[in-house]
C-alpha cells in the first residue's frame, strides 16, 4: 500500500479513522480502516473468510471507493447507518401527519442520513384549511421549521445536515420556492429543485399558459416561458434551484412498476420512492490505465469488469451490515436492494489516455469504458441472485420490459431472465468529494478537474501550520514520468477552460449507461450572460440528462477557488496554482457605523459597530466590511459577545465572500425561543445580530440592495452614529474572491456535483 500524502493523512484520521468516545485512534493506519471494513462487509457471506480479502484488495490502493458512511461506520459496534442517503415518506396535507414526518426527518438526519423531501402535498399558501377556519401558510412555512430542525441538529454535534426539497412546476406556489434562496439566511440546509415535467417543456416550445393547480383546482394561470425565466433568472443569481426533469426518472427507471418518484436525496444522484435509500460507491478509473501517458494508453476493461464485480457484492452486502433509522427505511431497502455504484477520476483517467474531456474522442470512448461498466454490473447483480436470491419485489417480465433493461445486450438480457437480478437498481454517480481527497485529489465522480494546483495549510499537533502544495495525481504521475519541465499535453483542461457543452456532453454520455441519476455540476463563468446561461437547462433536457444543475459565481452565492494562472491554449503551459487569500492589513483609522438593538426581555440594549475597509479593485475602489465590535451593559453576553466580535472580525479580514456570516446567523435557531420584532419573527438574538450585519453589508454596497418583497425589518434595528476607530496593517483581495469554508474559514470551497467541499480542511455539505 502506498503512503498517504499529508492531505489524505488528514482527511482520513478527521472522518474516517476509528476512534473510541474520548477520540482516541483505534486504527494505526489506513490499512486497518480498510481491514474493518472488508471484514464487516464479509461477515454476512455465508464464508466471511473466503471474501474478506478479496475485499481488503479491492479497498487497498484505493481502487473501489465506498462511500463515507460505509467507511467510517462499518464494523464500529454503533447504531449507525451505512447509508448515505434517504428520501422520506410523502408528506400528508394535515397538521398531525406534517409533524410526523418532522419528527422521523429528526430522527435521519441524527443517524448522519441526508434526507430528501416532496413539499408539493401541502397546500399552497393562503388556501382554506377547513375545519379549523384558518388559511394556510403553504409548504414554504413548513420547509423553515424543517430548515430550523436540520440546524438544532447540526448544533447538537451531528454531522452537516444535507436536505432536498422538491416542488412541482405546477403547485402553486411555484414562484415563492424559485426565489426562496435569493433571500439572505433562508433555508441554508436545504438544496432545492423544481421538478419539471414533460408537459412544461412541451409549453415552454409553444409559448402556452400554464395553470398553477392542487388538488384539480387551479388557482391561476401564467406564461410557461415566464415561469421558466424566472427559475432561470434565480439560478443565475443563486446557483438554486436545480431542475429535476422527473417524467424522464418515472419512465427511465427499473422499478417504474412497483414505485413513483417525486423527489432525489440531497445531490440528485439518487432519485427515490418514499422512505427509498441509497448505498453508494465508485469504481477508481484513474487507477484502471494501463501504460499512462503513452500512444498505448488505455482503461484495463478485463481489470474494470472484475473491480465492479467485486464492488457490486460488496455493496450489496452492505445493505444487510447496515441499520436505519426508521422501519420504513429497512424494510424499503430489502424490498429493492437498491445500490449506487459509480465511477470516479473519470477526469484524471481521460487525461491519461490522451483525451480532452468534452471532446468527441473523450465522449466516445467514455461510452466504451460506462458500457463495459454497466455489463458488469448486471452480470454481477444477476450472478449474485443466482447465489443468494432474487430481490423481493423482482418481477421478470415489467423489469425486462424496463428501458434502461431492454437496451442491454441479448445475451445479457436472457441471463437476467434466467437468473433474475439481486438489485433492482444497480449503477449511480454520486459526489465523491471527500473521498477523492483522500485518494489523492482524485478528480471527483465525473466531474473535469477544477485545479491542477493549489496550496493548502496544514494544521499540525502543535497548532501550527504549514504550507504545503496539492496536486492532480494526473500531473502529478505525468510529472513523474516525463519531468516536472515537460511541456503538458492538450488533455490537460480544467474547468477555466470548458464551455458549457463539455460539461453537457459529458453528462449525457454517463448517463446513457446508469440506471439511477448522475451528480453533476457545471460549472459556469461569472460573465456569461443570461441567454446562453438558459440554454443549457433546455440543452440538457434535449440531450436525454435527468437533472441539471449549474454553478455560476455570483454577488449572491460568491465564487469558487481562484486561480493565479489560466491554462491558455498552446501545448507549453503549467498547471494553475490556487492563491489563497492572507488577512487584510488593518489602517489606522477605519469609518464606521454603530447600530443599537434591543432584544425582548433584556434591560440593556446591544450596541453593534461595523468599521468597514476600501479596496482598489481591477473595477474601481470597493466598501467592505472589515471588524465588528459587540457591546452591552448586560454581563449575561459578555463572554460570547467578546467570542463572536473576536471571530467575526478574524473572518472579515481574510477577505473573499463572507456573506456566509450573514446566513449562519441568521439560520441559528434558539429552542427557548425568537421574538416578533418590526412584524417579522427572528428566531434568536444571534439572528438578530445577523439582520443588523446584513443590513450593514446592504447599505455599503457589498450586498446587493433588497427587492421590494425581500425588505428588512426596519424596525429592528436603528442606526446610531457615523465615526472611526483606531487600533493598528493592508491588504487586498482580488476581483473574484473565493468562497470561504464554514469550518476552517480558508478561502479553499469549491462547488461540484451539488456539493460545497474545502480542499483546506475536507470539510463537504453533503457527502
Amino acid at each position: 500500500m502506498s503512503a498517504l500524502s499529508p492531505l489524505s493523512q488528514q482527511i482520513w484520521d478527521m472522518k474516517y479513522r476509528l476512534k473510541d468516545d474520548e477520540g482516541r485512534p483505534l486504527e494505526a493506519d489506513i490499512d486497518a480502516t480498510w481491514r474493518r471494513v472488508a471484514k464487516a462487509l464479509a461477515a454476512v457471506e455465508a464464508d466471511p473468510g473466503a471474501w474478506e480479502d478479496c475485499f481488503y484488495e479491492a479497498l487497498r490502493d484505493f481502487a473501489f471507493l465506498p462511500a463515507g458512511r460505509i467507511l467510517s461506520g462499518a464494523g464500529v459496534n454503533r447504531r449507525v447507518t451505512l447509508f448515505n442517503c434517504f428520501v422520506m415518506g410523502r408528506i400528508p396535507d394535515d397538521m398531525s401527519g406534517i409533524f410526523e414526518h418532522l419528527r422521523e426527518a429528526s430522527l435521519t438526519l441524527q443517524a448522519g442520513g441526508g434526507i430528501g423531501y416532496d413539499f408539493s402535498t401541502l397546500r399552497p399558501k393562503g388556501a382554506l384549511v377547513r375545519g379549523v377556519g384558518a388559511d394556510a401558510s403553504g409548504p414554504l412555512s413548513f420547509m423553515d421549521v424543517w430548515d430550523a430542525m436540520c440546524q438544532t441538529i447540526m448544533s447538537a454535534g451531528s454531522r452537516r445536515g444535507a436536505m432536498m426539497a422538491t416542488l412541482r412546476c405546477d403547485h402553486p406556489d411555484i414562484e415563492d420556492f424559485v426565489r426562496a434562496k435569493r433571500e439572505a439566511g433562508r433555508l441554508t440546509n436545504f438544496n432545492l429543485s423544481v421538478l419539471v415535467t414533460d408537459a412544461f417543456i412541451q409549453a415552454i416550445r409553444d409559448d402556452a399558459d400554464w395553470p398553477l393547480v392542487f388538488e384539480g383546482e387551479t388557482y391561476r394561470t401564467l406564461k410557461a416561458k415566464d415561469l421558466w425565466d424566472a427559475i432561470m433568472q434565480a439560478t443565475y443569481e443563486a446557483s438554486e434551484p436545480g431542475v429535476i426533469f422527473i417524467d424522464r426518472i418515472n419512465a427511465r427507471n427499473n422499478l417504474t412498476y412497483c414505485e413513483t418518484i417525486h423527489a432525489t436525496n440531497p445531490c440528485g444522484e439518487q432519485p427515490l420512492p418514499p422512505y427509498g435509500a441509497c448505498l453508494l460507491g465508485s469504481v477508481n478509473l484513474f487507477k484502471l490505465v494501463r501504460a499512462p501517458f503513452t500512444p498505448e494508453a488505455q482503461l484495463d476493461i478485463a481489470g474494470l469488469e472484475k473491480l465492479v464485480q467485486l464492488a457490486v457484492r460488496m455493496l450489496d452486502n452492505a445493505i444487510d451490515a447496515s441499520r436505519f433509522p426508521l422501519e420504513a427505511q429497512e424494510i424499503e431497502a430489502e424490498d429493492k436492494r437498491r445500490i449506487g455504484l459509480g465511477v470516479t477520476g473519470l477526469a484524471d483517467a481521460l487525461i491519461a489516455c490522451g483525451l480532452t474531456y468534452g471532446s468527441e474522442e473523450a465522449v466516445t470512448e467514455v461510452k466504451r469504458w460506462m458500457k463495459a461498466f454497466r455489463d458488469s454490473a448486471y452480470h454481477a447483480s444477476s450472478d449474485l441472485a443466482a447465489e443468494k436470491g432474487r430481490f423481493p419485489l423482482y418481477d421478470e417480465k415489467a423489469f425486462l420490459a424496463a428501458r434502461d433493461v431492454a437496451a442491454l445486450d441479448e445475451p445479457l438480457r436472457e441471463k437476467i431472465a434466467q437468473q433474475g437480478m439481486r438489485n433492482g437498481l444497480v449503477t449511480s454517480i454520486a459526489p465523491t468529494g471527500t473521498i477523492s481527497l483522500l485518494a489523492g485529489n482524485l478528480s471527483s465522480g465525473l466531474e473535469p478537474v477544477f485545479a491542477f494546483e493549489y496550496t493548502r495549510n496544514l494544521l499540525r499537533r502543535d497548532g501550527s501550520r504549514e504550507k504545503i502544495s496539492v496536486s492532480d495525481p494526473a500531473l502529478a504521475l505525468f510529472r513523474q514520468l516525463h519531468g516536472e519541465q515537460a511541456a503538458l499535453p492538450e488533455a490537460f483542461v480544467d474547468t477555466q477552460v470548458l464551455r458549457p457543452e463539455h460539461h453537457l456532453a459529458m453528462q449525457a454520455a454517463v448517463q446513457d449507461y446508469i440506471d439511477s441519476s448522475v451528480s453533476k455540476t457545471i460549472n459556469l463563468p461569472s460573465d456569461i450572460s443570461f441567454e446562453a446561461f438558459q440554454d443549457v437547462y433546455l440543452k440538457a433536457y434535449e440531450l436525454g440528462c435527468k437533472g441539471c444543475t449549474t454553478y455560476r459565481p455570483s454577488a449572491v452565492r460568491g465564487s469558487v477557488l481562484e486561480t493565479t494562472t489560466q491554462l491558455p491554449a498552446q501545448v507549453d503551459r503549467a498547471g494553475p496554482v490556487v492563491q489563497l487569500t492572507e488577512p487584510l492589513d488593518r489602517p489606522e483609522t477605519l469609518p464606521g457605523r454603530t447600530y443599537k438593538l434591543r432584544w425582548p426581555g433584556s434591560d440593556h440594549a446591544i450596541y453593534i459597530t461595523m468599521n468597514d475597509i476600501v479596496q482598489e479593485t481591477p473595477a474601481g475602489p470597493r466598501i467592505r466590511p472589515f471588524e465588528i465590535f459587540i457591546n452591552s451593559k448586560n454581563m449575561e453576553h459578555y463572554a460570547w459577545t467578546v467570542a463572536l466580535t473576536r471571530m467575526i472580525s478574524a473572518v472579515f479580514r481574510r477577505g473573499g465572500d463572507v456573506a456566509f456570516v450573514v446566513e449562519e446567523l441568521k439560520a441559528v435557531f434558539d429552542p427557548r425561543g425568537g421574538a416578533w420584532m418590526g412584524g417579522a419573527y427572528v428566531p434568536s438574538l444571534l439572528a438578530a445580530i445577523g439582520d443588523v450585519i446584513e443590513r450593514h453589508m446592504r447599505e455599503i454596497g457589498f450586498l446587493p440592495s433588497p427587492r421590494e418583497d425581500e425588505s428588512l425589518p426596519q424596525a429592528l434595528i436603528q442606526q446610531q452614529h457615523g465615526g472611526t476607530r483606531s487600533e493598528g496593517s493592508t491588504g487586498g483581495v482580488a476581483m473574484s474572491p473565493p468562497s470561504q469554508c464554514a469550518r476552517c474559514g480558508a478561502a479553499a470551497v469549491i462547488h461540484q456535483e451539488g456539493c460545497d467541499l474545502c480542499t483546506n480542511c475536507g470539510y463537504s455539505r453533503c457527502s
